[in-house]
C-alpha cells in the first residue's frame, strides 16, 4: 500500500542494507547495538538524524509542526510500519525511553505555550488598562509614548511580583491549611498563657471568703542569710517534677551542681556551704521516706543544725512548700504504682517521737510487696494508706493520738484532721496544684521572687487517666477519699483567689508605674515650655516697652509658679487642679493685683497653652 506523499517526504527514502554489512545469521537483539552504533556514524544516516535532533513529532516552538502524542506503533498504522526499521535498530529499553521523552517534551512544549499565550492576553489586558488609567490620570503630564513605556515596565514588574509571590506560597505554604492566611492570626491578641489552663470556664466563681492576708503570700526569702525552703512531698502528685524545678530550672546567683548520674544535687548559699532547700533532690529523704507534716516540722530543725550547739543555732524561717492532686486521679496513680511493686517500707510514719506498731498501722499484704493487685483488693483494705492521704500527710496528727485510733471517735478524728490540713495548708508559704502547672510556676516566682529558666509543661494524660472506670467505682473512689475530696475543692478555691489577686495586683502596679511616667513627662514638659517662655522674654524686652518695668515682677510670679504647678502635677493623680486655680492660688494679698495683672500677659498665654495641650 502506497504511503502519501507528505509521510514519503518526512520519512525519507527507506532503509536499504548495506552491500557491505554481513548478512545476519543470529538474533538481531545480540547485535542490534552494534548496528545502531555502525549507522549513526555513517553520515546522512537515519539513526544519525535521530541523534542529532529531537524525535520526530516534537515541537521546536509555538508555531512548529503538529504535536504528537501517540506512542509508535508498527502494526497499526502505516506510518508506524514506515518507522519500523528505524527502530528495529534500537534495543528495546532505549526504544521505550525515547517514547517517554517524546511525551514529556511534547508535554513540556505544550505547557509553556498555554502559559505564555495566558501571560500574553493577561499582559495586553492589563497593558490597555493602565494605559487608560494612566492616560486619564497622568494624561495632562505626559505624552502617549512615555505613558507606553511607563506602563509597559510598570506591567513587567506587577507580572514579576506575581509569579515570585505565587513562587514562594508554594514553598512556604503547600497544604491547604495555611498559617499565613488565616486573618485571626492578625486579628486576635496574644493567648494569656495562665488563661483556661485546665481546658474549663475562663471565669472562676469563689466560695470560700479568706482575708487579704490569706490571698496575699508575699515571702521575704533571704537565700544568703539563714531562711530554708523545706518541701512537703506527697505521693503521686507530680512533686519529683516539682522538685527537679527547684534544683534544675531556677535562676540563681550561684545555681545548684547536679552531676550526671546522680539524684541528689548540691544547692548551697551563694559563700556558703550551706542548703537553703531541703528536698529529696537536695538533702534526701533525711527524715524519712514521703515524710509528713509531722515529721518534718520535728525533724528538719533537728537535722539542719544537728552540728551545732543549742544556744549557737540561728533563728531561721521555715518556709514549708507542697503540691497537691485531685483526690481521684492522686488514688489511681498510687494503684497503678503499687501494682507495679511499690511499697514506701522507708517511711518512718514517726509521731509523737516514736512510729506506730503493727497493730495501729497494719499492712494490706502478707508478701514483699503488694505488686499485680487488683483495683478492688486495693480499695477493700480498710488500713490502706492512700485512703485520704492528703489530709493525713498535711495535719498535725499530734491532736488525734496519732496512729491511735481509740484515741476519739472516728467522726470527730476526721474533722480535727480536716480543719488541721486546711489551716496547714492555709499558712504555707506556698502550695500549688497539678492541674495547673503555669499558674504555680507563677505563684511561687510572685511568692518567693525568684524565676525559673523555662515555662512548666502541663500533661493531660498520666498513668491516671488511661485507667477507664465506670461511675460506680468513681464514686467509691470518692468516697475511700471524702476527706480529700473536700480539702482539694478548699485548696483550689484558695489556690484560683490567690492567682486572681495577684494577677490583679500586677495590673494595678503596671497602671500605678504608667501613670507616673506620665506624670515625670509632663513635669519634663511644663518645665521646658516655662524656660523657653522666660527665655523669649529676656531676650525681647523692646517689643512692648509699657512692660518693662514690671519685668522682674512677672518673672519672679513665673519662678514660683513652675515648681508649685510641677509639684500639684507630680502629687494629684486623680484630683489635679487647673492650672487656673495654681495661678490664683499665687495671690497672697489685695496688694498684688496690680503686679498681677501686669504679668497677666505671660501667665495667660502659659495657661491658654497648657489646657491645649490637656
Amino acid at each position: 500500500m502506497a504511503l502519501p506523499a507528505c509521510a514519503a517526504r518526512a520519512l525519507g527514502p527507506p532503509l536499504q542494507p548495506e552491500r557491505e554489512a554481513p548478512a545476519r545469521t543470529t538474533c538481531p537483539r545480540r547485535h542490534s547495538r552494534v548496528e545502531a552504533e555502525l549507522a549513526a556514524s555513517r553520515p546522512g544516516s537515519v539513526a544519525a538524524s535521530v541523534r542529532a535532533g529531537p524525535p520526530r513529532g516534537v515541537s521546536r516552538g509555538f508555531n512548529s509542526q503538529p504535536l504528537l502524542d501517540e506512542p509508535l506503533k508498527a502494526s497499526s498504522s502505516l506510518a508506524g510500519a514506515a518507522r519500523a526499521p528505524l527502530f528495529a535498530l534500537l534495543a528495546r529499553g532505549r526504544r521505550r525511553r525515547m517514547h517517554d521523552l517524546r511525551r514529556r517534551w511534547d508535554l513540556g512544549s505544550l505547557c509553556r505555550a498555554l502559559l505564555t499565550r495566558g501571560l500574553a492576553a493577561l499582559g495586553h489586558s492589563l497593558k490597555h488598562v493602565l494605559g487608560a488609567i494612566f492616560s486619564k490620570i497622568f494624561g495632562p503630564l505626559a505624552s502617549v509614548g512615555n505613558m507606553d513605556e511607563k506602563s509597559n515596565k510598570l506591567l513587567l514588574a506587577l507580572v514579576m511580583l506575581f509569579l515570585f509571590a505565587v513562587i514562594v506560597l508554594q514553598y512556604v505554604c503547600p497544604g491547604t491549611e495555611c498559617q499565613l492566611l488565616r486573618l485571626q492570626a492578625f486579628s486576635s491578641p496574644m493567648p494569656d498563657p495562665y488563661r483556661s489552663e485546665d481546658e474549663s470556664s475562663a471565669r472562676f466563681v469563689p466560695r470560700y471568703n479568706f482575708s487579704r492576708g490569706d490571698l496575699l503570700r508575699k515571702v521575704d526569702f533571704d537565700i544568703k542569710g539563714d531562711d530554708l525552703i523545706v518541701f512537703l512531698h506527697i505521693q503521686k502528685t507530680g512533686g519529683t517534677t516539682f522538685g527537679r524545678h527547684l534544683v534544675r530550672n531556677i535562676q540563681l546567683e550561684q545555681p545548684c551542681e547536679c552531676r550526671v548520674g546522680q539524684k541528689k544535687c548540691t544547692c548551697h548559699r551563694p559563700g556558703k556551704r550551706e542548703t537553703w532547700l531541703f528536698s529529696r533532690f537536695s538533702t534526701g529523704w533525711s527524715c524519712g521516706l514521703h515524710a509528713d507534716w509531722t515529721e518534718l516540722t520535728s525533724c528538719v530543725p533537728a537535722v539542719v543544725d544537728s552540728k551545732r550547739d543549742s544556744r549557737l543555732r540561728p533563728y531561721r524561717n521555715f518556709h514549708y512548700i507542697t503540691i497537691l492532686r485531685d483526690p481521684v486521679s492522686r488514688y489511681l496513680s498510687e494503684w497503678r504504682h503499687v501494682q507495679r511493686g511499690a511499697t514506701w517500707k522507708a517511711s518512718l510514719h514517726v509521731c509523737d517521737g516514736r512510729p506506730p506498731t503493727s497493730e495501729e498501722l497494719p499492712s494490706c499484704y502478707t508478701g514483699d510487696d503488694w505488686s499485680g493487685c487488683p483495683l478492688k483488693e486495693f480499695m477493700d483494705c480498710p488500713y490502706n494508706l492512700a485512703n485520704n492521704r492528703q489530709v493525713r500527710m498535711l495535719s498535725d496528727l499530734t491532736l488525734v493520738g496519732c496512729y491511735n485510733l481509740s484515741v476519739m471517735p472516728e467522726k470527730q478524728r476526721n474533722k480535727v484532721l480536716l480543719e488541721s490540713a486546711k489551716s496547714n495548708l492555709k499558712h504555707m508559704a506556698f502550695f500549688g496544684l497539678t492541674e495547673f502547672q503555669r499558674k504555680t510556676q507563677y505563684l511561687f516566682e510572685k511568692t518567693f521572687n525568684m524565676n525559673f529558666i523555662s515555662p512548666f509543661t502541663q500533661y493531660n494524660t498520666t498513668r491516671a487517666s488511661s485507667v477507664e472506670i465506670n461511675e460506680e467505682i468513681q464514686k467509691r473512689i470518692e468516697g475511700l477519699n471524702f476527706l480529700d475530696m473536700e480539702l482539694y475543692s478548699y485548696a483550689k478555691d484558695l489556690f484560683l483567689q490567690r492567682y486572681q489577686f495577684m494577677r490583679q495586683k500586677e495590673h494595678q502596679e503596671a497602671r500605678r508605674k504608667r501613670q507616673e511616667q506620665r506624670k515625670f513627662l509632663k513635669g519634663r514638659f511644663l518645665q521646658t515650655h516655662f524656660q523657653s517662655q522666660s527665655q523669649g522674654q529676656s531676650q525681647n524686652p523692646s517689643q512692648n516697652p509699657s512692660q518693662t518695668p514690671n519685668l522682674n515682677a512677672s518673672q519672679n510670679v513665673t519662678q514660683n509658679l513652675i515648681p508649685n504647678l510641677i509639684q500639684n502635677l507630680t502629687q494629684s493623680s486623680g484630683q489635679n487642679p487647673s492650672p487656673k486655680e495654681n495661678w490664683e492660688s499665687q495671690k497672697q494679698s489685695p496688694g498684688q493685683e496690680q503686679s498681677d495683672g501686669n504679668t497677666s500677659n505671660g501667665t495667660h498665654d502659659y495657661i491658654g497653652s497648657v489646657e491645649k495641650w490637656r
